[in-house]
């Protein structure tokens, strides 16, 4: 089955997150700012101090699912964002951001990011919003997680 809508970008808002912010918190805030509940991650680049994501793994019962978050301290460069701006059926905004990063070493890493990414010295996220999609999120009872649900306005 192929869940799918058109639209159009309407908005372009730009961001710099400030030491000590946690990512998710200032990307939900700004949408709330400008009302964006349908969007999505353009760019974004910066350094973080703490990193939270997970990834897929099988679960002990015998389904896949996401795992434990992972959390990572230190000093890590955030290569790239990717991710769109969603909601719940209440309106809840809701992104979902998937990450790629790298240590002092350039080891690299990737995931779903989860609450409690910090910024370390900045982060610069450009977003855009639709105008005729809904970016709605909706849990998937055979697959047991949240999934994209996109459909037209």
């Amino acid at each position: 089955m192929i869940e799918s809508a058109v639209g159009k970008i309407e908005n372009i808002v730009a961001i710099r997150l400030s030491p000590g912010t946690d990512v998710l918190e200032g990307i939900v805030d700004t949408c709330k700012k400008y009302m964006i509940k349908d969007g999505i991650i353009m760019s974004a680049l910066g350094s973080w101090r703490k990193v939270t994501f997970c990834n897929p793994t099988d679960l002990p019962n015998g389904k896949k699912g996401y795992g434990e978050p992972i959390v990572l301290e230190g000093v890590y460069e955030v290569v790239n964002l990717a991710g769109m701006i969603c909601h719940d059926t209440d309106g809840n905004i809701l992104p979902h951001v998937h990450l790629t990063l790298s240590d002092e070493k350039g080891n690299a890493y990737g995931g779903h990011i989860l609450p409690g990414c910090e910024v370390l010295l900045t982060t610069d996220i450009v977003i855009g919003s639709f105008t005729g999609i809904e970016m709605g999120r909706r849990f998937d009872e055979e697959l047991g997680v949240q999934v994209f649900a996109p459909k037209n306005k």
